[in-house]
């Protein structure tokens, strides 16, 4: 079978390696010259902890998933390095122990840490907490690394194309028409542009049930030691689904964000790089239009939080850049997926998750479509 991916993003690729994982031909369109959107512009975690429990199969099918195209492409970087949570009150601690007592905590690999325990884990955390959420099925790939990387074993097999800096203009059927003047002919065309809902996307299915979301984050040097998991703030409680409950709803009314963080919707994660810079965000912005600057407040909160936690001076932050990602608003859908005409696929809208999620929506559409 051959078939056309518009989008080279997460969400693009994974299809591509699924259908040509399965023996069909893919031409894959990109309209930068290299990915630049949402993909490059994260953490690279496969994020287990934080799913909602109708998203925990799908969670742990990718980070299967994940693990295996490590195996296939060693150049993503992938590493089953876990997280932990750090809470710095008792009522972080509270939520945490209501997690770790429901039936699908042995899934998630949570177990609660005192401060010493958190630290034979993880010997950098030598700053202020109380406690530590520890999840071992989290993981890591490198987010600029994995596609290029992932595209290379691909084109090795003589059955992948990337065709980058061509943007598809229209899909007739299943022929898309590049801005190039090119054809490209299949059996079925999967469409999975990120955070552009308008133009080809607008044309083949209208508005769409998704919104787009944008987050600023940063990088720092490398740190002159190994960060051995992913980490997280108490405010990240807050934000994923996993942790809703009583105790949360005890926590949000007893204890207030940080103005700061309550204000840019804020949740500390930080990942160390291969290479040993620490990735940290992030911020949560929902209103459009977006700003087109940076905003410095939120990289001083989160400076200081993660100083706090590791009890030391963080390395000179070398970048700061804003991103932004499409979601899907419908709480009844992993991902939008929908056949807009016959043999033509639009994907979109995984929110935040589209790393930790990416090879499992794939596969999803691949069993769907009978790739």
């Amino acid at each position: 079978m051959q078939v056309t991916i518009v989008g080279g993003g997460i969400l693009g690729t994974a299809h591509a390696w699924h259908a040509v994982r399965r023996g069909h031909h893919v031409v894959h369109l990109e309209r930068e010259a290299e990915p630049r959107g949402a993909t490059v512009r994260n953490f690279g975690l496969v994020w287990v902890s934080g799913r909602s429990s109708g998203e925990l199969d799908a969670s742990l099918r990718s980070r299967t998933l994940w693990e295996e195209i490590g195996a296939a492409v060693p150049g993503i970087g992938f590493r089953p390095c876990g997280s932990l949570t750090l809470l710095r009150s008792p009522a972080e601690v509270a939520v945490a122990e209501e997690v770790c007592a429901r039936s699908d905590a042995g899934r998630r690999g949570f177990r609660l840490l005192d401060p010493d325990a958190a630290r034979a884990v993880n010997p950098v955390l030598r700053g202020k907490f109380v406690a530590a959420l520890h999840c071992e099925r989290d993981g890591a790939v490198e987010s600029r690394q994995a596609l290029p990387a992932i595209r290379a074993v691909l084109a090795a097999t003589g059955r992948y194309t990337f065709v980058p800096g061509t943007e598809a203009r229209t899909v007739t059927d299943t022929r898309v028409e590049d801005d190039r003047g090119n054809t490209h002919h299949a059996d079925v065309v999967i469409v999975c542009a990120g955070a552009a809902h308008g133009g080809l996307v607008r044309d083949l299915a209208g508005d769409l049930p998704v919104r787009r979301v944008r987050l600023q984050m940063m990088q720092t040097a490398p740190l002159d030691e190994p960060l051995t998991t992913a980490i997280a703030d108490g405010d990240s409680l807050r934000y994923y689904p996993a942790y809703a409950g009583n105790a949360l709803d005890t926590l949000q009314r007893s204890e207030n964000q940080d103005p700061v963080a309550h204000e840019h919707r804020m949740q500390l994660l930080c990942v160390q790089r291969l290479g040993g810079g620490l990735t940290i965000g992030d911020t949560h912005e929902y209103t459009e239009p977006f700003a087109f600057d940076v905003t410095e407040a939120p990289y001083h909160y989160l400076a200081g939080v993660v100083e706090e936690l590791l009890g030391r001076p963080l390395p000179a932050i070398r970048q700061r850049w804003a991103g932004v990602y499409s979601q899907c608003v419908d709480p009844g859908r992993l991902v939008y997926r929908e056949q807009v005409s016959p043999g033509v696929w639009v994907v979109t809208g995984p929110g935040g998750r589209g790393m930790t999620l990416g090879p499992v929506i794939g596969e999803h559409t691949a069993d769907k479509i009978g790739l």
